[in-house]
Formats: structure tokens, sequence, C-alpha cells
């Protein structure tokens, strides 16, 4: 597999910021091409051998606003087992319906438009109900939980401009902490 040739912005790329606009059917080719390339950007950041030989760092999500385009769109990779992947392509997201119950990773989200250690916790939903369109423009409901709940937060929230750090209180970083579930 050749590694795709796209740009992921850094956290200091005023463009992250933005509120990405709604997506117009049909997607162009170029659209499609971008999906594919941040969809095997992901896949192999997560094979260990195409991770050391390219020096990537892991990540199982991507913003089309991470690479510059302010369009709401956003694609997860979740490794099921061992180098087996399934896809999420979710484009023109709402979050129609939330768990009560909130969770946050114990070790700390990460981002791959922020290079650097984070601490703190992110509470997020344990449980979602998303409602998208694919890539024909159908629209579909799709409801997760737990790491992948958190996931498409984590996108939902870059395609409104918000970054993950932006949920942590610097001050006291792991607030609340016995209010949640560490995952």
């Amino acid at each position: 597999m050749k590694l795709p040739n796209i740009k992921i912005l850094d956290e200091t790329d005023h463009r992250l910021r933005e509120i990405s606009k709604e997506v117009v059917f049909p997607l162009s080719n170029e659209d499609k091409k971008n999906i594919d390339d941040m969809i095997n950007y992901l896949t192999m950041s997560q094979i260990p051998a195409y991770e050391k030989k390219y020096n990537l760092r892991a990540g199982m999500g991507l913003a089309y606003i991470q690479i510059g385009i302010p369009k709401r769109i956003f694609v997860i990779v979740e490794e099921l087992e061992d180098e087996t992947f399934k896809n999420y392509i979710i484009i023109n997201p709402k979050i129609i319906s939330h768990s009560e119950e909130k969770i946050y990773v114990g070790e700390g989200e990460g981002c791959l438009s922020i290079n650097r250690e984070i601490e703190g916790i992110v509470p997020r939903y344990a449980r979602i109900t998303v409602e998208a369109k694919d890539l024909d423009g159908n629209t579909f409901k799709i409801r997760v939980r737990e790491d992948i709940a958190i996931a498409f937060q984590h996108e939902i929230d870059h395609l409104n401009g918000i970054l993950f750090i932006d949920h942590i209180d610097p001050k006291n970083p792991y607030k609340d902490a016995h209010k949640y579930r560490e995952l």
C-alpha cells in the first residue's frame, strides 16, 4: 500500500476553527478520492509495519477540515482485530439522541492535528445516535457506543471548529473525573 499524499493541519492552523459547511450531493470525484485517501491513511497508521515505515502516529478518525476542506465529512477506521478494519464514512452528521451516562478515555484523547501530550479528561456521551448521509446522499441512522461514540463526538466537534483540548479545564484537567466512567 502506498501512503496517500494528504497533509493534516496542525492545531496552530486557524482553519481548524472554521465551522464546516453542509455537503451538497452528488459528491465530486475529488471528494470521493479524498475520502478514500483518508481511510487508507488511517488504516496504514494502525498497521505497525506502515506506522514504522512512514513514521505515522496511529489515528482512527479524520475530519475533512483536518485536511483543509471545510465540509461536514469525517471518516473513522476501527480496528476490529489484527489488521481487520471497519470503515465509517459520515456526511452531514447530526447527533439526534445520547445517553445520560458520560465516559472518558483514561489515557486521554489524542488528535492527529495536535502533536503534543495533553493531560486531562474529555467527558463524552457513552452512547449516541447519529443521523447522516452516505456516499450516495442517502440518509441513515447509526447508534454507536463506547470508544466509537467518543470518536464520533471528537470528529463532529472538528466539524464545528472545536478541538478536544477545548473541553479540558486548564486549571483542573481531571475535574469531575469521578462523575464519569473511565474507558
